[in-house]
């Protein structure tokens, strides 16, 4: 499981003009599935995304974490975190989870966030447009 995740003063997905899911000072989290992801890999995932410490404390460093400063999760399904890009110039998906199985672990990931933290979401499988002013900027890659 892969997750992008960007700190954000604000963030939205949108899908066919109608926002979805909106979110002010928090974490946009890009996550994709890959084959063989568990459940004990998600709920580690998600732990880790709601306790890094990528806020900024009154000193100005990185030492609080999204649950400590307010904010929330947008959490949006993006598949193409699992692409090989290692050969050639088109990146292969045969890494990414099966669609029904993927859109499961996304549920699951967003059902164990949620009573954690304010959760906002897209819309899986969905074409989505999603806005974000990244405060920083600041994005990690992280995977369970």
């Amino acid at each position: 499981m892969i997750a992008l995740i960007q700190r954000v003063a604000n963030a939205k997905v949108e899908v066919s003009g109608k926002t979805i899911g909106a979110i002010d000072q928090g974490l946009l989290v890009l996550l994709g599935v890959e084959k063989g992801d568990t459940k004990a890999q998600l709920t580690k995932l998600a732990d880790k995304i709601m306790h890094y410490r990528c806020f900024e404390d009154d000193a100005g460093k990185m030492n609080q974490n999204v649950q400590q400063i307010g904010g929330a999760l947008l959490v949006v399904s993006q598949f193409t975190l699992a692409a090989d890009t290692h050969k050639g110039l088109r990146p292969s998906f045969s890494s990414a989870a099966e669609p029904v199985i993927a859109e499961q672990m996304y549920l699951d990931f967003i059902d164990y966030c949620s009573p954690k933290i304010t959760t906002e979401t897209g819309c899986f499988g969905a074409d989505m447009q999603v806005s974000l002013i990244n405060d920083g900027p600041v994005t990690f890659h992280l995977k369970s």
